[in-house]
């Protein structure tokens, strides 16, 4: 990793020769995402000391690193939270079909394929879930496209969707390790509800495919990644999308009886081990050093009011709400950095951060521009991370639906009800009542308080800015 890298650049038939040892690392650093599955903010314990889940790995990474208290996911559900990280584009402004088609268009910039033209050797393991071509009868004789290697990924090892929603099957590159050719029954779990548990969907499965095995797999696949990277030449992305917390909550034996909340926490212990295993694989290559690694969850926990009165752990801490919803509960998420020699270690951010600014943000550390096509909702947080500024932006729109506004810590939800899995998900407004939500989360937040009747100027105000965003008005 220490090796002297020549570059020779011809300018008018005159030669520069520019040596930088080490990669310059500071500059170009390698960069792992972590992304877990429907993990809670409330479920580790550097943001919840309270929490019954043992996160050990997580927490160490935030005391070397910086804790965002204020970070939100372009959605509240899978497909548009990944769309909005990887785009920097609110997924409102797209079509989601992932059943049918490839959601990110073709030719659109990625994360990946940014990094990949400024040098980066692009790798991704884990849940895509952001659909291929001509779905979802596809022909297994050929290569599936539209997926992660059509979009900036130089390799990719996982699977399409959700480990709950058939068919069940691996990919590497571009086709099957085995096509889906067998059924699988459907899974539940008693004493939880139908999509807690081990819940998975019954449907197709390639043959020798185990659910009980996924996560593991990932892991292995990560940290064969990491260590075959780390001897070339060039810096390397990695984004290591998981499978947990997400149901089926399927912990190994070695994580029986972990915490405190049942079959959860010992499924949150397990995915804890697995992002122990890529930071470990980070120092046994020698990487750790030089490498950024952020750590978040997708979205909310599925997490029910009578899960914390039972078991007594709040899954989204002080938060309402839970996957799915408009309340902070539903993507309001852990989001943790670490980067040495840059990034204070133990330090504690209250920006207001979103997934769609990871573009900008990775664009700014490796001094490249945002191209002109592109990430056209994203702003950099790399002045935050860095210590120069102590926010980046005061607005945001929130929730896949777009129906969310958020102006520093006013926060406007263009109706009634959750929006999400929450009941009600949505209210008919009563004669005379409010017609949306309004809460000030500087002193709620727990939204219970609204405003919406209080405060009408704020309302309209917000209620325009929204459109105009929607407009495409940045």
């Amino acid at each position: 990793m220490n090796s002297i890298r020549l570059i020779v650049v011809r300018t008018l038939g005159i030669a520069a020769v520019m040596l930088s040892a080490g990669l310059a690392f500071a500059d170009h650093p390698n960069i792992v995402v972590i992304l877990a599955d429907d993990m809670g903010y409330g479920d580790s314990g550097c943001y919840n000391p309270d929490s019954k889940c043992p996160t050990p790995n997580i927490d160490r990474l935030a005391s070397q690193g910086m804790r965002f208290t204020d970070a939100h996911t372009a959605g509240s559900v899978c497909v548009p939270s990944r769309y909005g990280l990887l785009t920097g584009c609110y997924p409102f402004r797209t079509k989601l079909d992932w059943r049918h088609n490839a959601v990110i268009a073709e030719g659109r910039p990625t994360v990946a394929s940014l990094l990949n033209e400024n040098g980066y050797a692009t790798a991704m393991v884990g849940k895509w879930h952001l659909g291929f071509d001509g779905g979802p009868d596809y022909d297994w004789s050929q290569p599936l496209r539209g997926g992660p290697t059509d979009r900036g990924f130089e390799t990719y090892f996982g699977m399409p969707a959700s480990l709950d929603i058939p068919p069940y099957y691996y990919i590497r590159g571009r086709r099957p390790v085995q096509p889906p050719t067998e059924t699988v029954a459907a899974s539940a779990t008693e004493g939880w509800s139908p999509i807690q548990g081990a819940f998975w969907r019954e449907g197709q499965v390639a043959p020798g495919f185990r659910h009980a095995e996924v996560l593991d797999r990932f892991a292995s696949e990560a940290v064969t990644a990491i260590e075959q990277q780390a001897t070339q030449q060039q810096p390397f992305f990695l984004y290591v999308a998981l499978t947990g917390p997400h149901t089926p909550w399927l912990p190994g034996e070695e994580f029986g009886g972990k915490g405190s909340a049942g079959l959860y926490s010992e499924f949150v212990a397990h995915v804890d081990d697995v992002v122990g295993r890529v930071l470990t694989a980070l120092d046994d290559a020698g990487a750790a050093d030089e490498t950024l690694v952020l750590f978040t969850s997708d979205n909310g926990p599925v997490w029910y009011e009578t899960d914390e009165q039972r078991f007594g752990h709040a899954s989204v801490g002080p938060l309402r709400g839970m996957k799915g919803d408009a309340w902070d509960g539903g993507h309001r998420v852990p989001f943790i950095v670490r980067w040495p020699g840059q990034v204070e270690p133990g330090s504690t951010s209250d920006a207001l951060v979103g997934f769609v600014d990871l573009f900008a943000t990775l664009a700014d550390v490796v001094g490249a521009p945002v191209p002109a096509d592109a990430a056209e909702d994203s702003v950099s947080f790399l002045p935050v991370l860095l210590g120069k500024q102590s926010s980046a932006r005061t607005t945001m729109v929130q929730h896949h639906s777009g129906t969310v506004l958020r102006d520093g810590s006013w926060k406007l939800i263009n109706h009634l009800g959750s929006g999400g899995f929450s009941k009600p998900r949505r209210q008919e407004p009563d004669p005379g009542g409010p017609r949306g939500q309004l809460y000030n989360l500087a002193d709620d937040p727990g939204e219970q308080n609204n405003l919406w009747q209080s405060e009408p100027e704020r309302v309209q105000r917000m209620l325009e800015e929204l459109k105009a965003i929607r407009a495409g008005k940045r």
